[in-house]
Formats: C-alpha cells, sequence, structure tokens
C-alpha cells in the first residue's frame, strides 16, 4: 500500500513538472547577454556595410558620368557627321541646280535655234514654191507619165482661156497620196515663172465665178470620172497647209468671211472693212479663237 502511494506521488511529481510553463525570463536574458556581447561586431559590420554603400554609390554615380560623358562625345560625333552629309548634300544639290539651269538655258537656247532654222527652211521652201501650184483631187490613170500629165494641165489653160505652153511648165508630178488606195490625189505644177503660176490661178477663180459647172475632171481632158470635181491651189509648205487648214476652220468657226493664200502666205478677214489678219502660227490662231470666244 506504502509502495502504490509513492508511485502515484512520483507520477504526479512528473506531471506537474511536464504541465509546468518553462521560464522564459532566463532565457531572455541569456539572449540579450549574447546581443550584448556581438554587439561591437555588428556596428563594426554596419559600418562597413554603409562604407561599401557609399563607395558603390560613388563608384555608380562615377560610371554614370563617365557614361553620360561618353554618349554625349557619341551623339557630338553622330550630329557632327550628320551635319557634314547635309553640308556634303547641300553641296551636291548646288551642284546639280547649277547643272539643271545651264541645260534649261541650252534647251531654250537649242529652240530659239532650232525654232530659227524651221523659219529658214520654211522661208526656202517658200521661195522654191513660189511659182508651183497645186491641182488637187485629180483621178488616176493607169501608168501615166509626165507627157500625160503636161497634156492635163494644157487642157486646163485652154478651157480657163489662159494662153500656157509645156515650155512654160519646169516640172510636174503627181504627189504619192498617205492613202495607197485613194483614187485620187493631186499634182505638182512647177512654172517658170510667178507670172504664169499667178496668171492661171487667177483665170481658175474667174472660171469658177462665171460658171455654174465649177472646174471638173473634164477640164483636164478626162472622159471618165469627168465631173469630179478639181481645184487649184498654191503649192503649199507642210506647215503653211496646217496654218491654212486651221484659218479655214477658224473661219468657219468664228464667221471670218475671207480666208486665202497669196505666195505661200494664209490669210484671214472678217469683213471687208476689217483688217486683214497674216496667220504665221498656230498659236495665233488659238489667240483669235480665244478672243473670238470672249466677245
Amino acid at each position: 500500500m506504502a509502495m502504490d502511494r509513492s508511485m502515484s506521488e512520483s507520477k504526479l511529481d512528473n506531471l506537474t513538472k511536464e504541465r509546468t510553463p518553462p521560464n522564459f525570463v532566463n532565457s531572455r536574458n541569456k539572449r540579450r547577454r549574447e546581443e550584448e556581447h556581438f554587439s561591437p561586431e555588428f556596428d563594426q559590420l554596419k559600418e562597413e556595410m554603409k562604407e561599401m554603400k557609399e563607395l558603390m554609390m560613388s563608384s555608380f554615380s562615377k560610371q554614370k558620368e563617365e557614361f553620360k560623358e561618353i554618349l554625349l562625345k557619341e551623339i557630338k560625333l553622330v550630329n557632327a557627321n550628320i551635319e557634314n552629309s547635309i553640308a556634303f548634300l547641300t553641296s551636291q544639290n548646288e551642284d546639280l541646280k547649277k547643272k539643271i539651269d545651264n541645260l534649261e538655258r541650252q534647251s531654250k537656247e537649242d529652240k530659239t535655234h532650232i525654232k530659227l532654222l524651221e523659219e529658214r527652211i520654211e522661208d526656202m521652201q517658200k521661195v522654191q514654191r513660189k511659182s508651183s501650184f497645186e491641182i488637187k483631187n485629180v483621178p488616176k490613170k493607169s501608168k501615166e507619165d509626165k507627157a500625160e500629165l503636161l497634156e492635163m494641165v494644157a487642157h486646163l489653160a485652154r478651157n480657163i482661156g489662159c494662153s500656157m505652153n509645156s515650155s512654160d511648165v519646169k516640172d510636174i508630178y503627181r504627189v504619192r497620196n498617205k492613202k495607197t488606195e485613194a483614187k485620187n490625189s493631186s499634182i505638182v505644177v512647177e512654172t517658170n515663172s510667178t507670172l504664169i503660176k499667178t496668171e492661171i490661178m487667177k483665170m481658175a477663180k474667174l472660171f469658177n465665178i462665171k460658171n455654174k459647172s465649177k472646174l471638173c475632171a473634164k477640164h483636164l481632158g478626162f472622159r471618165t470620172e469627168e465631173e469630179t470635181p478639181i481645184f487649184l491651189s498654191e503649192h503649199l509648205t507642210r506647215y503653211a497647209s496646217r496654218l491654212h487648214f486651221l484659218a479655214r476652220d477658224l473661219a468657219k468657226s468664228k464667221q471670218y468671211k475671207y480666208c486665202w493664200t497669196a505666195y505661200g502666205k494664209i490669210y484671214v478677214r472678217k469683213t471687208e472693212d476689217s483688217p486683214i489678219i497674216n496667220i504665221t502660227s498656230e498659236a495665233q490662231v488659238q489667240h483669235l479663237q480665244n478672243v473670238n470666244s470672249e466677245k
């Protein structure tokens, strides 16, 4: 019995010890003493870390300044290169502008010179053709030669009452038509003098005024297609022919009463009392059209 009681007390003591909370007071005091023991070393570590931080910040700041300086140098170098490139391109642009100006001036001079040459050629052709006339819309004959063409002109001279011999003709030929299938084309007659050409042109005009039956192929001696109308005109240059075409169109559209040619030149006249206008260029025709459109 005494033994049982002793064992129970022993267990109770053990249980009491297990359930009794630990004494933290002594533990805290011990940690504080440890911290107090390491405090100088900790302060030294903090000081070293602070110095290291300051050193790193100083180094970073220095590197930053160096990087900024390098970057500024690079930017300045790039800007200098850009400025040099711009200066070079500007110089090239000025050179090109000078070349273009020279080319434009040369082109203008060339155009003026070409126009002068064209005018001289035009004048020379007019002089060469001043004694020539053209018979338009003449039917073609198979295997015709100059003798037959001369015979046609002789028939025409007799029918209009003009004294003209074969010896008065310097040359005669048929103009090739651009359309090969065309049945009719022009005959060019070169006379020995402007007087002969002027006389036959005048007599042909009087014939058409006096007769209801205008000049046609039968007056050239044709026995077939004899009613084909024919027309006498001056032998104009290609440019003069173009101006004559434009002048006729101007006369129709702007109510010019007269349009005619004389010695290779083109003339228009609005009324009998209005001034005679010598057509010398396409630009002049265009100007006359614009002036009349504004009225």
